[in-house]
């Protein structure tokens, strides 16, 4: 018997009625896939990753290479597909199949969920251990040698929450809810992400951030002698134990510092300054300044950044600490042209790996099952973003990720194998044709 689809009715233009069903045969939403296949393949990352893993299955009977579940959940990761289960519709998906290596008609179809879920609750420590190493490893790897002699490491602190009983999910007072508190270290320069760190929900923001940091500026240094290291972050990350730990290994910091009342007595005489002109001219009015400062848990004074600032009739004052000597740059030159550049990117780039790469879908029960599917949203963010940095020069050269998939990626497409060809026959009225060309002879033809 003949199975029919189901079909659904739009009403009708002119006599015309207009109808829709599933049953369009070997068509692709997600065309997009053989641009991650070439950003993959450009970069190495999953065959990297892959590296990392013990195969605990039986060699001889395989259907899927574990590179293959690696690159199959991270190429649904980076089209928006985030669940496991989406893997049981996907799996027999022309363009999937074919960014894959299969042939969309007479290649085996991909891994089903049971598969992808079995693979990342077979993951213990050891293998994060070494997947976070493999990931320093690719950024090292790729990262042009900076023009200038500095390595910028922006480490940020951000909440996933949590639902259930999942381990180690803990209630968060300043987040307001129970979550994973990870740590997110990225290029300051490139915007490449280099760790993704889960951290249980109830510890200090600067927890295990320094040995992360340390272990970063030694693999630097090994790759280009006489480089410096610069670490960049937010009060969240202020204390004398990672001041110490910095200084000590020769690594420089620029700190946001929360202010308090001996900060704001510092900045007094500039505020007074600054208050005093604004009143005159009717403006918003900025000064900035520098001095030495020592809280009472530090062993010594450092070095301050002071922005003394009257805004809509209000003192807004805000400090920097830092160990970089004055010949690295003036106040204002170290506030507005290294901190704020590093406030502005780490808030895109977290969204971006959060919402744009759903980041924030950590549902397993084990606590390192979710820390290994943060790293696989870290490679679809990885992939994505090399895809936006070879954009340079087009429309989507400072895109946000969600916009990168929506654009670029969710390309319809009818696929058709032949004896000698698999045609991806791609909508004719696709409006970005030539920032696919571009990103194509990028990838491809370079």
């Amino acid at each position: 018997m003949t199975e029919c689809s189901k079909t659904f009715g739009f009403g009708a233009i002119g006599k015309r009625d207009i109808r829709a069903a599933f049953d369009g045969g070997k068509i692709t939403s997600d065309a997009g896939a053989l641009l991650l296949r070439a950003a993959d393949k450009r970069l190495g990352l999953i065959e990297r990753l892959a590296a990392c893993i013990p195969d605990w299955r039986d060699q001889d009977c395989l259907t899927h290479p574990l590179a293959d579940l690696l690159r199959q959940r991270t190429f649904q990761i980076a089209l928006g597909y985030e669940d496991c289960d989406d893997a049981d519709t996907l799996r027999t998906d022309p363009a999937f199949k074919a960014a894959l290596g299969r042939a969309p008609d007479s290649g085996t179809d991909l891994a089903s969920q049971p598969s992808l879920s079995r693979l990342e609750n077979r993951i213990d420590g050891a293998a994060i251990q070494a997947l976070l190493k493999a990931l320093v490893d690719h950024w090292i790897a790729h990262r042009e040698k900076p023009a200038d002699g500095w390595i910028i490491l922006d480490v940020d602190a951000t909440d996933i929450e949590t639902h259930g009983q999942q381990e180690f999910a803990a209630f968060h007072a300043y987040y307001d809810e129970h979550c994973y508190l990870p740590l997110l270290i990225h290029d300051g320069e490139t915007g490449d992400l280099i760790v993704p760190f889960l951290r249980p929900g109830r510890v200090a923001a600067k927890a295990g951030a320094d040995g992360i940091l340390l272990y970063l500026a030694q693999r630097v240094r090994e790759r280009w002698p006489g480089v410096k290291v610069l670490v960049r972050g937010d009060s969240g990350f202020c204390s004398e134990s990672f001041y110490a730990q910095m200084e000590a290994h020769g690594v420089y910091y620029l700190l946001g510092l929360a202010q308090n009342a001996n900060l704001r007595k510092l900045a007094e005489p500039l505020m007074t300054a600054v208050r005093g002109l604004a009143l005159l001219c009717d403006a918003k009015m900025t000064a900035f300044a520098e001095g030495e400062y020592q809280a009472e848990s530090w062993t010594r004074p450092r070095r301050v950044i002071v922005k003394a600032e009257r805004l809509e009739g209000k003192d807004n004052p805000r400090f920097l600490v830092t160990n970089l000597d004055p010949r690295e740059g003036a106040p204002e030159a170290l506030y507005r042209d290294c901190y704020c550049q590093r406030a502005e990117a780490s808030e895109n780039r977290i969204k971006d790996l959060m919402n744009g790469c759903q980041a924030n879908r950590l549902s397993c029960h084990r606590f390192v099952a979710n820390f290994f599917r943060l790293i696989l949203h870290a490679a679809a963010y990885i992939l994505l973003h090399h895809l936006r940095t070879l954009a340079q020069g087009t429309e989507l050269a400072t895109a946000q990720i969600a916009t990168i998939r929506l654009k670029l990626l969710k390309l319809g497409a009818r696929v058709v194998q032949t004896a000698r060809h698999i045609w991806l026959h791609l909508a004719s009225a696709f409006p970005l044709q030539a920032v696919w060309e571009h990103l194509h002879r990028k990838l491809v033809l370079a």
